[in-house]
């Protein structure tokens, strides 16, 4: 990557969100969402043009595999924003967040973003999740080489015909598609079912929840979500840590993740991953209840030799952020302190591809 960036007189920052430049400032596109965005929310032109965060695509066996990983990567999406927090300066100065990313999602647009909370209720499958998608209001369609402004409207009109820039136009399983990628919850299910609410469903799951980062975070993402859900004992496990947990819960664990890693996985309120640190901790109405489970999540998806080995290398670069409770923007906070001497500069050469 370093090496045709340069070749292009370009480069790449692990970082979740733009250090230094305003809005106006970065090059746009997106010309129907560039109008639309800032009719619904304040900051969704911040999380088109200034946030950066890694997709992690996890495929599941079948429906109710698809309801248990959803329920159980939406309800820990807050600890990957935690662990892999790295968005804490905007426009040259310290934001007072961990992931800046994180928090510009609170107020993008609430018609397709945020927590999904009936996921969680009796009956979710696949036809609960369509019927959500076709309320949530369409961006655009595209026709002959043209994005038509159908903001506002919705796909269930589409279905029958109705959309009042396109009557009598009906929709192909592109548009269907390329409908399911304008939803952003915690989670979503790839290919065709859902932007960050952090997780979205299509023909895969989407883990959205974690701020872009140096390579070796990057690696160790996948590795953490592959431990949790690729192995059915660590999924079971997971699952039974989450189910009781309510809406407000869920909340709090997002609304805390972005501002300090302490609240959400140190002593204040710790809820730590089996698969991370082998045990599991519960929050139930702000109680802290420990249990011992085993240490899963490596053997099956990731059998033996380099792979492993890989991943395991990758895994460590989380166990060490919970250890210390020290995050990567925490590095970066410390290092405009000291060495970089109050500059945001400097992290266009410290955290460079």
């Amino acid at each position: 990557v370093k090496a045709i960036a340069e070749e292009l007189g370009v480069g790449f920052l692990g970082l979740g969100f733009q250090p230094k430049h305003t809005v106006e400032e970065i090059p746009g596109r997106y010309r129907v969402m560039k109008k639309y965005m800032p009719t619904v929310g304040s900051m969704g032109l911040d999380m088109m043009f200034r946030t950066c965060t890694v997709q992690v695509n996890l495929d599941f066996e079948n429906e109710a595999d698809m309801v248990e990983k959803f329920r159980v990567s939406l309800a820990l999406q807050p600890i990957a924003t935690a662990l892999f927090a790295n968005s804490p300066f905007t426009e040259g100065e310290p934001n007072g967040f961990l992931s800046m990313r994180s928090h510009v999602w609170t107020d993008v647009d609430n018609n397709r973003c945020g927590d999904l909370p009936f996921v969680f209720e009796e009956g979710f499958g696949f036809k609960k999740y369509v019927e959500y998608m076709l309320d949530v209001p369409m961006y655009f369609v595209y026709r002959q080489g043209h994005y038509i402004d159908v903001t506002g409207q919705s796909f269930r009109d589409f279905m029958e015909g109705k959309l009042k820039d396109l009557p009598g136009e009906y929709p192909t399983i592109d548009d269907w598609e390329q409908h399911l990628s304008t939803a952003f919850p915690e989670a979503s299910a790839g290919d065709a079912l859902s932007w960050n609410r952090k997780v979205r469903l299509k023909k895969f799951l989407e883990m959205r929840g974690a701020d872009s980062g140096p390579f070796k975070s990057i690696c160790a993402l996948p590795a953490l979500w592959v431990g949790l859900i690729y192995d059915e004992a660590a999924q079971k496990e997971a699952m039974e840590m989450v189910s009781d947990w309510t809406e407000e819960e869920r909340a709090y664990l997002r609304d805390q993740s972005k501002c300090k890693l302490e609240s959400v996985v140190g002593e204040e309120v710790r809820v730590t991953r089996m698969a991370v640190v082998g045990e599991e901790v519960r929050v139930t109405r702000m109680t802290v209840v420990r249990k011992e489970v085993p240490k899963l999540g490596l053997a099956t998806p990731f059998r033996d030799g380099t792979v492993r080995d890989l991943a395991a290398r990758t895994l460590a670069i989380s166990k060490e952020v919970v250890a210390s409770g020290v995050t990567p923007a925490d590095k970066l906070l410390s290092a405009f302190e000291t060495r970089w001497d109050g500059s945001v500069d400097p992290v266009y050469k410290d955290v460079m591809y």
